[in-house]
């Protein structure tokens, strides 16, 4: 046979393979120099997502968005106050200084019109806080809870909390160095004006924050939860196998995997990011469950008393085609992910299929020469275990048709769940509490404003047409009906600028704070405007250059994915019934995260149906039957519909990881299927009926089905430890999969086979 040809020739050049396959992991694994950590956000999203695109162009038009947003909270109640309008005013003034900072928005800078005589005097509310009368106190909270512009945006209702706003203009080239250098100027920042002003609280956050969240969290992965689950990888084969030598041999093989899949990445110039960091945490689990196949095989058959050299043999012809499927059908799930809209997911597929390539070629090469030198010894295998596995394939036959229904039963209620999913991803929820720029966020979204903004470039048509009056018109009824939508915190348009110009330029008689009928004075009043801004504080944020259109930011709070999607809609139809020429689809960060999933959801579901298709046809060609191909699909579809079932119910959402996990999981789970079919059919041959096949399945593969799915459970739950959301939803998810494919290949797919064969019930007796 040509399986035992090769195993012999590998057992007597043992040492040369080791070298060979050294070699080869060393020449491979020198590219893992080469591999960099992004902490760009933007790599989350393809190049040409629609909604990256229109978010480009928006920064284009107006300015990018590279924020910072600081909230300030005072202990003491009101912000308006002496003492915190002086932090806030000193803290102004540092904000100016930090790197590339190019505007800083906050309550004492705000520059505020008034009427003199017949001129317009532009100046900051607070100007010199510690001399402040209570008049003037009185004043000047009077003119920032009535600015629509920074009520609720650098103002909180409840008057404790001031937002202080920069923004940064980064270099074009290489941005990485120049995020960490503004958030380690604003942690120092903050440190210090803390110590000075001890009543008052300071929380940042903001996109440009996010980047070295991003890669903290990165870090993580590669520092801590990485290291981690090797122990745990290790002290669960030791667990198992119970021998030194044993473990040694699998601890060999991790490393050889696991470098051969980072040398891979150096070599195509991966740039690893949070989502996409977890790849070697996977390739050591799947190099454990591939490689303790063979291990324990190896062990037990020395433990009956063959030699080392014999129980190797029968180890790896036992396993190499079980593994060998194995590999493929993992390899099929993985590489799907190259649909995926999210540039992270597709590294993870290609690394991961080319890690499951290799830990198969270690497995048949490296492995066995490994274990042939070794001074292995075999203990013998604890009959308890074997007897488990014993009962349970009697209690499976003898509750075949109550076990085939109750499964049915409990599926029908958690595939009802499905439908309660809802796709969306959330910026602001990326991170847990463990974070501080989560907790942070969450304070501002809690006190101050909405970090969920809607922007919407409206166009006039043509240039200078911001200041025609019916435009104006539009666009103010269009800010009025946001205003008037739940969960909406602040609008800031354009016609609020011209409202208050208006009534500056009539002596700030309240009746002239309306929209100007001129179309002419009212670019005076603008260009009048801009002239009395000093640098920093001009209007390009919101006017583009050839004022020919203006920006509209809506602040959102507390609105999922879903619904910021919908109310985008509602915009849009109502742009179409009262202005539509304006009419236009809102852009922002926001909108590119919500619309994220959902894209994902739609290009993973062709990747899904053809890795299924692929799989389906491989278990059909391998089994040789239509009939048992079919039904080896049944306990591989059912777990990813049983979990998403009830995710539903539990969580209700499925962010961008959530929907990848169905391809990925379908080439994993079929695994253990493709193992007890593989030794069903083995015993139908040899004669067995059905129930006594289904018996002697659990006798042999059972306990490897088990240690499988508790090595696989193991190392995808450890993902819950890392704070980033696609990586603990990729975890829990997938272990919730595995551990329900399980149960339907221990209890709903004998039931399955058995009721293929129920003719043959009559004549069969259960065999105890």
């Amino acid at each position: 046979m040509l399986l035992d040809r090769y195993i012999t020739f590998t057992l007597s050049h043992r040492w040369q393979t080791i070298v060979l396959a050294t070699l080869a992991m060393l020449a491979i694994t020198a590219g893992a120099r080469f591999v960099t950590v992004t902490n760009d956000y933007k790599m989350m999203f393809g190049e040409d997502n629609p909604q990256l695109l229109a978010l480009e162009n928006l920064e284009s038009t107006y300015s990018e968005s590279n924020a910072a947003l600081i909230a300030i909270a005072s202990r003491e109640g009101s912000v308006f106050s002496r003492q915190t309008l002086a932090a806030i005013e000193e803290f102004t003034e540092v904000a100016w200084r930090a790197p590339y900072s190019v505007r800083v928005d906050s309550l004492t800078n705000y520059f505020h019109s008034r009427a003199s005589g017949d001129d317009i005097i532009v100046e900051p509310l607070v100007d010199g806080a510690q001399s402040l009368t209570d008049a003037d106190l009185i004043q000047i909270r009077s003119v920032a809870l009535d600015a629509p512009d920074i009520a609720r945006r650098l103002i909180s209702d409840d008057e404790r909390v001031s937002g202080l706003a920069i923004n940064f203009a980064l270099p074009d080239d290489n941005p990485g160095p120049a995020w960490h250098e503004i958030a380690d100027y604003l942690e120092a920042a903050i440190a210090q004006a803390q110590a000075n002003h001890p009543h008052i609280d300071y929380y940042l956050t903001g996109d440009i924050i996010m980047h070295p969240a991003f890669a903290k969290a990165t870090e993580v992965v590669f520092e801590t939860i990485g290291p981690l689950v090797l122990l745990m990888l290790l002290a669960v084969t030791a667990l198992l196998l119970r021998s030194l030598y044993g473990t040694l041999a699998v601890a060999c093989l991790i490393i050889f995997v696991t470098n051969t899949a980072l040398g891979i990445a150096g070599w195509l110039e991966t740039q690893f990011t949070p989502a996409s960091s977890i790849v070697p945490i996977i390739v050591m689990t799947f190099a454990v469950a591939y490689s303790i196949h063979i291990v324990t095989a190896t062990l037990g058959g020395m433990s009956r008393g063959l030699s080392r050299s014999k129980a190797i043999t029968e180890a790896v012809r036992k396993n190499a085609y079980p593994v060998f499927l194995t590999t493929i059908t993992t390899m099929i799930g993985f590489l799907s992910l190259n649909a995926s809209e999210s540039p992270p997911f597709r590294v993870v597929g290609n690394l991961v299929a080319a890690g499951s390539f290799f830990t198969f070629v270690y497995a048949m090469t490296f492995l066995p020469a490994m274990l042939s030198v070794l001074p292995l010894r075999a203990r013998p295998i604890p009959t308890e275990r074997a007897g488990f596995f014993d009962h349970l394939g009697i209690f499976v036959v003898s509750h075949r048709k109550v076990l085939l229904w109750s499964l049915l039963l409990v599926t029908v209620a958690l595939v009802t769940g499905i439908p309660r999913n809802e796709p969306g991803d959330n910026w602001t929820k990326y991170f847990d509490e463990s974070y501080e720029f989560r907790r942070n966020t969450d304070f501002v979204l809690e006190n101050l404003t909405g970090l969920d903004n809607l922007e919407y470039s409206l166009k006039a048509g043509y240039e200078g047409g911001i200041t025609d009056p019916e435009y104006l018109r539009s666009v103010d009824a269009f800010a009025e009906w946001f205003r008037e939508q739940p969960k909406v915190s602040y609008v800031q348009a354009f016609p609020d600028i011209m409202k208050r110009l208006n009534k500056n330029m009539h002596g700030d008689a309240p009746a002239y704070y309306r929209l100007p009928d001129d179309p002419e004075l009212a670019a005076q009043y603008l260009l009048l405007y801009e002239l009395s801004l000093p640098f920093g504080r001009d209007l390009n944020d919101r006017i583009d250059v050839s004022k020919s259109a203006t920006r509209m930011t809506v602040a959102l709070r507390g609105l999922s994915s879903l619904e910021q999607r919908e109310l985008d809609a509602r915009a849009q139809a109502w742009l179409r019934a009262n202005a539509p020429s304006l009419v236009t689809e809102a852009s922002g960060l926001t909108m590119v995260f919500a619309h994220l999933s959902e894209r994902n959801i739609n290009s993973m579901l062709s990747g899904t149906l053809i890795a299924m298709a692929l799989i389906s046809f491989i278990l059909i060609g391998v089994f040789k039957s239509v009939r048992i191909g079919l039904i080896s699909l049944v306990p591989n579809f059912i777990p990813a519909a049983m979990s998403f079932g009830l995710w539903g119910y539990l969580v209700g959402n499925v962010s961008l990881a959530a929907s990848v996990v169905t391809a990925v999981a379908f080439g994993v789970i079929v695994d253990d299927t493709i193992h007890f079919l593989t030794r069903y059919q083995q015993a139908r041959r040899e004669g067995l009926p059905a129930s006594e096949a289904v018996q002697s399945t659990f006798r042999k593969v059972g306990r490897a089905l088990w240690t499988t799915t508790g090595i696989l459970s193991a190392g995808f739950l450890m993902f819950t430890l890392s704070g980033f959301q696609s990586s603990w939803v990729l975890g829990v998810l997938m272990t919730i999969t595995i551990v329900l494919a399980l149960l339907a290949d221990f209890f709903l797919l004998p039931a399955l086979l058995m009721a293929m064969d129920r003719k043959s019930w009559k004549q069969e007796k259960i065999r105890i």
